[in-house]
């Protein structure tokens, strides 16, 4: 089974599921009236990603160079930071969510201040700076995936209250779309390591 993301992830809201008369599946958060959609399941298992519809994301590859070198400088796995900064920002260095985050990994002015992220478009500070703050939840967390995430996309103080994930659909629809993309871009279609420019 094939799983196209056919929009830009960074959008937050329900996940809608399609299933196409040529076999394929898509998944959206704004479904047209042109398609069946229904609501996708948030509790269940994350979806397996067949492959991601480079028409849709055409900067998918761009940033590369700058991932592999933040996840070597911060042991991150780089199939973890692509996958956050597809579902966060669809690959669009620019993107301003409704609630403010800015960039590639969709920074909050505060956590970008934080970590001293002076301009979160800019693709090598945003992606430095998210991927050190992947690295703090992952330390926070233990290592556990699935509360990193959490705490990256609710906040980890929310998450340390009762050490799950919140139950907010926003979140939980969050942790298991970054994890089938860290699974797609870890197993599927593996990042090759670029490293860094002298």
């Amino acid at each position: 089974m094939w799983i196209f993301f056919v929009i830009p992830m960074a959008i937050a809201g329900d996940v809608w599921r399609a299933e196409h008369s040529d076999g394929s599946v898509s998944f959206t958060d704004s479904p047209s009236s042109a398609v069946a959609y229904a609501i996708f399941d948030v509790e269940g298992p994350p979806p397996k990603v067949g492959r991601v519809n480079l028409k849709s994301f055409p900067s998918l590859d761009t940033f590369d160079g700058l991932i592999t070198a933040a996840a070597h400088r911060y042991t991150v796995e780089p199939s973890l930071i692509k996958a956050v900064v597809l579902a966060e920002s669809g690959m669009n260095p620019n993107a301003v969510s409704r609630s403010g985050a800015q960039g590639l990994m969709q920074l909050m002015p505060p956590t970008a201040a934080d970590l001293g992220v002076t301009d979160p478009f800019d693709p090598a500070q945003c992606i430095d700076g998210g991927t050190r703050y992947i690295a703090k939840m992952l330390n926070i967390f233990q290592g556990d995936l699935r509360l990193a995430l959490a705490g990256y996309n609710a906040g980890p103080n929310r998450v340390k209250r009762t050490m799950t994930v919140p139950n907010i659909p926003e979140t939980q629809t969050y942790v298991k779309r970054v994890l089938a993309l860290r699974r797609y871009f870890k197993n599927t279609r593996p990042i090759i390591y670029v490293p860094e420019r002298p």
